[in-house]
């Protein structure tokens, strides 16, 4: 696997501008295209409330192939009813005509701020200037990394080179998200582009179980969004014979596809709002992995740990709780807590100060590993969070401001 950010796909452009929907005058409006329609698949947030592009988008994802995917900041098009979903779908209509295309192969996708109105102008007069701008390098891939942010502190991009049939292909990623971050999924969007050629089965199973391993194990704040989407899209533009669920090139794939996702998403949880620390949460031995995944979980959201965290206080008694309330089966004298290698608690005990101290060493720094160790099973789960702070409180209390 290459973390090599700097490779996109081959057969997929890109194009970013300032269109004037953020105040700030940033970039806010970005379009990825492919030069032929591709094969996709989508996962969608799970909130009873979805936002106008989602309502647009899914329903034409669902049918297997997208060859265009228009993205906004600064505005999400969510509960602004039925005049919402007419701008989506003149957003898309306007993209279709702009690149000649079948409408029905455009995905639009917004980020930013609930209920208020898409300014029409703004993508009236810059969504048909995109094209002259797309290019197929990594600068311009970049770039509509930058346009997706919102309270992003930076662009999150990542990428993964494999061989299929002996011939080379690349996976490659970009994602925004920093806050409203929480399966399933979050406040977040990801779109995963390879030259690969899949088959439509092993598209959908793919990124559905990367997405589990990934997206759906980060968590900065426990509020799950109305706009979360990721997309995957497999042109076959490098050539690869068709990879197909089963064989050994699909298992390579997929391995790489979930490399390329984790990335991404461990860049969310770095990124999270305030955040100074990224924090794996791991815990084995729970009765089944269902379980080991509540109690990471319960660990992961925990307010009072999180905290902790930040104030780099090795209180594992704020662990073992948050273990204990999470609704997975626990026997408190089996449970163990290590921070890195440091144990400090054996059979539901603490280990003494000595210990404590050298887990507050390790607190201080920017990432690290909690494992909680039940007993009782085979179950296994990570969650990936991060710490609570100051400056989380004053980002979301000045969001709209």
């Amino acid at each position: 696997m290459s973390s090599n950010p700097s490779i996109p796909a081959i057969g997929f452009r890109f194009a970013s501008r300032s269109a004037g929907i953020k105040r700030s005058g940033k970039p806010d409006l970005a379009l990825i295209v492919s030069d032929s329609p591709a094969r996709c698949a989508g996962v969608f947030t799970t909130n009873k409330v979805i936002a106008a592009p989602l309502e647009v988008s899914a329903p034409r994802i669902k049918q297997g192939y997208c060859q265009a995917i228009l993205i906004n900041s600064g505005n999400a098009n969510a509960c602004t009813g039925e005049p919402g979903r007419s701008a989506a779908r003149r957003c898309s209509e306007l993209t279709a005509a702009a690149l000649a295309i079948d409408e029905q192969l455009v995905a639009v996708a917004s980020t930013g701020v609930i209920g208020v109105p898409l300014p029409m102008a703004c993508f009236e007069e810059h969504i048909p200037l995109l094209p002259a701008d797309l290019a197929a390098d990594a600068v311009a891939a970049a770039g509509v990394a930058q346009a997706m942010m919102t309270t992003d502190a930076f662009p999150k991009v990542a990428s993964a080179a494999g061989f299929a049939g002996g011939v080379p292909y690349t996976i490659f990623g970009v994602a925004k998200g920093a806050g409203m971050i929480h399966p399933n999924m979050a406040t977040m969007l990801g779109f995963i582009l390879t030259d690969a050629l899949l088959s439509p089965e092993l598209l959908r199973t793919a990124l559905h179980a990367g997405v589990d391993v990934s997206f759906n194990s980060i968590t900065v704040d426990r509020d799950t969004s109305t706009n979360d989407t990721v997309l995957l899209l497999a042109n076959g533009a490098a050539g690869t014979p068709e990879i197909v669920a089963g064989s050994a090139d699909a298992a390579a794939f997929c391995a790489l596809l979930n490399g390329v996702l984790l990335d991404l998403a461990k860049m969310i949880v770095r990124d999270g709002e305030g955040a100074t620390k990224l924090v794996t949460i791991r815990v084995k031995g729970g009765v089944d992995a269902a379980q080991a995944r509540t109690a990471a979980c319960s660990v992961a959201t925990s307010s009072l740990v999180k905290t902790a965290f930040f104030g780099e206080d090795a209180n594992w008694g704020r662990i073992i709780a948050a273990v204990g309330y999470s609704g997975a089966e626990v026997e408190p004298e089996k449970v163990d807590i290590s921070f890195d290698a440091i144990a400090v608690v054996r059979n539901g005990l603490g280990t003494g100060k000595e210990l404590e101290a050298q887990a507050t060493a390790v607190l201080k720094k920017p990432e690290f590993m909690v494992t909680v160790d039940l007993h009782l099973g085979p179950g296994e789960a990570i969650y990936y969070t991060s710490d609570l702070t100051y400056d989380y409180v004053k980002i979301n209390g000045a969001y709209r401001t």
